[in-house]
C-alpha cells in the first residue's frame, strides 16, 4: 500500500484547484448572489437549483440533500473515489507532485484503481491515434475520408486505429507498467488460452470520455469483411465505464450546451462529428444503448432546466428510429426542457446529410421541428382509421393515457387540445376532460395507470357518434334519439307518409344501435315504399333476434307524438334526422381537414373541401326549404 499523502501537499492541492472550476466540469453554475454560485445538484434529482458553491471558501453545499464539503469531497462523491484517489486526480490537474509519508513518491502500480484504469485508457487512446497513421490503417483513413472527415477532424475527436494483431496494445501497456489484471479489468484486453489479448483489433477507434474529459472507454467500428464481430463494439461494463451513464461528445459539447441551454441527441459517433464540424457543437450520442434516465440526469445538470431549454433528437425516420423516439418519449417527463424530433429528408442521418447537402443542411436539420410528444402521439394514432368513430375511439384510448402522464397540468391541457386536433375530434373539451380524468385515476391508483380500456371506450362512445350496430340503447330519451324513434314509428305505422324519402336513409343515419337495427329490418323487408299488407310481419321476420323483434312490435303500437299525423309532421321528422346526419358528417370532414392541416396532399385537400362545401349547401337547403330539399 502507498503511504499517507503529505498534509502540506493535500493543502496545496485544495488551494491550487478552484472548486468552481472543478464543479463546472459536471454541471452548469449560475450567479446565486453574495459571491456564490448555484446549480442543479448532481447527487439527487431536483427541479430547482439548491446546490451552491462558494469559490471564496472553496466549499459546496446542497440545501436539498445536505451533501457538502471541499473540492476533494466533491470529486470523491461524484466519481466514487477514495480520498487518495481524489487528491491524486486533482494533483495531476494542477501539476503537483505528491509526497507520501511512508515510502516517498508513490509508484504508479500503487495508485488507486480508478486512476490506474483511466491512465490505461489515456495511454491506449494515444496509442490508437499514432496507429491511425500506419500503412495498415489506410482502410480506416479511407473510411473517414469517404464520410467527409479529414486528418484534422480525426485529431479533434481523437479517432484512432487498433492494429489487427492479437496483442499489440496489450504489449504496449505492459511496457508502460500496467498489469494483466488492470488490462482485463479495464476492458482493453480479454482472456485467451495463454495470455490476455487485445479486445479491439483491426478497427477504427473512438475514445469515449466522461463529462470531466477523461477517457473511460472506446467505441470500435468494423472495417473489414472478414471481421465476424458486430458492426460496432463498445467497451464492456467496467468500474469506470457504464454505458447508461456516458454520452459520446459530452466533453466537447458541455460548455455550449450550458451556454445555449440546448442539446442535440444523435445516434452515432460519426453523426456527432458531422454535427460539430457543421457548427452544431451541442451534439452528443449514446454509446450502444437507448437514451435513458441516467443520460437525462447528465443533460439536466448542464441545461439547468431554465424554461427555455431544448433537447432535439435526430432519430432516423425508419422503424428502428421511430421505436427509439417512442422510447425517448417514455422518459420525456424527466426533462423540464422542451423536447423535439428532427428527421432529415430521405431519412438521412446527420453524417450522410452533411455529405449530400453540406454543413448548412445539418445546421438547419436540428432547428426545432416537431415536438417529441406530437411525433410519438402521431405514431400511435397512425395505426388507426381516424375516418371512423370506432377508429377515433380506439386511438384516443391508446393516446390519452400517454398525455395523462404529463405532470405539468398546463402542459397536459395544451397537449390534450392538440391530441383532439390530431384525432379530428372537434369537441376539444371532451378530450381535455378525459385526459384529466385519466390523470386523476393514475394518481388515485398510486401511479399504477388509468382504469381499464373498456370503461374508457364506453366513456367516449357516450359522447361521440357511434357506428350503427345492434345493442343496448345509450340514451333513448335524447332529442336525437326521440326524433329517430318518432320517424321509425311513422315508417312502421304510416309508411306512405314517409315514402319514398325514408328508403333513401342509410342505417348509419340512426345513431342509437337498436334503432339502426330496426331500420335494417325495414330495409331487408323491402322498404316502406308501396308497403304491402304483410309489411309489418315481414319487418318482424327480418329481425335478427327476439330483442330487435320486440322493439319492432313496441314501435309499431306506440302512439305517434303529434295531434295531427300528416305529411307535414312526417316531413319534420325526416328533415330532423337528415340534418343531424349531415351535421355529423360535417364534423367528420372538419376533423379530416384538421388532421390534414396545411401540408396535406393538395388533391386530397381539394376533394375534402369540395365535399365540405356540398354538405354545407345541402344543410342550408334543409334549414330553408325543409322536406322539399330531401
Amino acid at each position: 500500500m502507498a503511504g499517507r499523502i503529505n498534509d502540506d501537499d493535500v493543502k496545496a492541492v485544495r488551494d491550487a484547484v478552484p472548486i468552481d472550476a472543478v464543479v463546472s466540469e459536471y454541471l452548469q453554475l449560475r450567479n446565486a448572489g453574495g459571491g456564490n454560485l448555484k446549480g442543479l445538484c448532481p447527487f439527487h434529482d431536483e427541479k430547482s437549483p439548491s446546490f451552491q458553491v462558494s469559490p471564496s471558501k472553496g466549499l459546496f453545499h446542497c440545501f436539498g440533500c445536505q451533501e457538502g464539503g471541499d473540492t476533494i469531497a466533491f470529486i470523491r462523491k461524484i466519481d466514487h473515489l477514495s480520498f487518495s484517489e481524489a487528491v491524486e486526480r486533482l494533483a495531476a490537474k494542477a501539476g503537483i507532485t505528491l509526497r507520501y509519508e511512508e515510502g516517498g513518491y508513490n509508484p504508479s502500480h500503487q495508485r488507486g484503481e480508478r486512476i490506474r484504469l483511466v491512465e490505461a485508457h489515456q495511454a491506449a487512446a494515444q496509442f490508437y491515434i499514432e496507429q491511425l497513421g500506419s500503412p495498415e490503417a489506410e482502410i480506416g483513413r479511407k473510411f473517414l475520408a469517404e464520410r467527409g472527415f479529414d486528418q484534422a477532424a480525426a485529431a479533434h475527436f481523437g479517432v484512432g486505429y487498433s492494429p489487427a494483431g492479437w496483442d499489440h496494445l496489450t504489449r504496449f501497456l505492459r511496457g508502460k507498467g500496467f498489469s494483466d489484471k488492470e488490462l482485463l479489468t479495464s476492458g482493453l484486453a480479454q482472456e485467451s488460452r495463454r495470455n490476455p489479448i487485445d479486445r479491439f483489433r483491426g478497427r477504427l477507434m473512438w475514445p469515449i470520455r466522461d463529462v470531466s474529459g477523461e477517457v473511460v472507454g472506446f467505441g470500435a467500428r468494423k472495417l473489414r469483411d472478414d471481421d465476424n464481430g458486430p458492426k460496432y463494439l463498445n467497451t464492456p461494463e467496467t468500474p469506470i465505464y457504464k454505458k447508461s451513464q456516458v454520452l459520446y461528445g459530452i466533453d466537447l459539447a458541455k460548455k455550449d450546451i450550458a451556454k445555449s441551454s440546448r442539446a442535440v441527441v444523435v445516434e452515432g459517433y460519426t453523426d456527432v462529428m458531422a454535427c460539430h464540424l457543421a457548427g452544431v457543437t451541442t451534439a452528443i450520442a449514446t454509446c450502444g444503448t437507448a437514451f435513458g434516465g441516467d443520460h437525462i440526469k447528465i443533460l439536466r445538470r448542464l441545461l439547468m432546466d431554465n424554461g427555455s431549454a431544448r433537447v432535439i433528437f435526430t432519430f432516423d425516420g425508419d422503424a428502428a428510429g421511430q421505436k427509439a423516439a417512442l422510447r425517448a418519449f417514455e422518459d420525456d417527463q424527466k426533462f423540464a426542457a422542451e423536447t423535439y424530433i428532427a428527421i432529415a429528408p430521405d431519412n438521412m442521418d446527420p453524417c450522410d446529410l452533411r455529405l449530400a447537402k453540406g454543413d448548412e443542411a445539418v445546421a438547419d436539420l436540428v432547428q426545432p421541428r416537431t415536438p417529441l410528444f406530437e411525433f410519438a402521439i402521431r405514431q400511435i394514432v397512425g395505426r388507426y382509421d381516424l375516418e371512423t368513430p370506432a377508429g377515433r375511439a380506439a386511438a384516443l384510448d391508446e393516446a390519452a393515457p400517454i398525455v395523462a402522464r404529463i405532470k405539468n397540468v398546463a402542459s397536459q391541457h395544451e397537449v390534450a387540445v392538440q391530441l383532439a386536433g390530431i384525432l379530428g375530434i372537434l369537441d376539444t373539451q371532451f378530450v381535455v376532460k378525459r385526459v384529466a380524468q385519466l390523470a386523476r385515476w393514475a394518481r388515485d391508483r398510486g401511479g399504477k395507470g388509468p382504469a381499464p380500456a373498456q370503461h374508457r371506450r364506453q366513456q367516449y362512445e357516450m359522447a361521440a357518434p357511434r357506428s350503427a350496430a345492434p345493442g343496448p340503447a345509450l340514451n333513448l330519451r335524447s332529442p336525437a334519439h326521440r326524433t329517430e324513434r318518432e320517424l321509425l314509428k311513422l315508417a312502421l305505422q304510416h309508411p306512405h307518409l314517409v315514402s319514398p324519402a325514408f328508403d333513401a336513409y342509410g342505417v348509419d343515419e340512426f345513431t342509437a344501435p337498436p334503432y339502426a337495427a330496426v331500420r335494417q329490418c325495414i330495409q331487408e323487408a323491402g322498404g316502406a315504399t308501396d308497403a304491402p299488407s304483410d309489411y309489418l310481419p315481414a319487418v318482424m321476420d327480418s329481425a335478427p333476434n327476439d330483442v330487435v323483434r320486440a322493439l319492432v312490435t313496441e314501435l309499431a303500437v306506440e302512439a305517434v307524438h303529434a295531434r295531427t299525423v300528416d305529411e307535414a309532421y312526417a316531413g319534420e321528422q325526416l328533415v330532423a334526422v337528415r340534418r343531424r346526419a349531415v351535421d355529423r358528417r360535417l364534423l367528420d370532414i372538419q376533423g379530416t381537414l384538421a388532421r390534414l392541416g396545411q401540408n396535406g396532399d393538395p388533391a386530397q385537400l381539394a376533394a375534402v373541401q369540395n365535399e365540405l362545401w356540398v354538405l354545407q349547401q345541402y344543410g342550408q337547403a334543409l334549414r330553408n326549404k325543409g322536406a322539399a330539399a330531401l
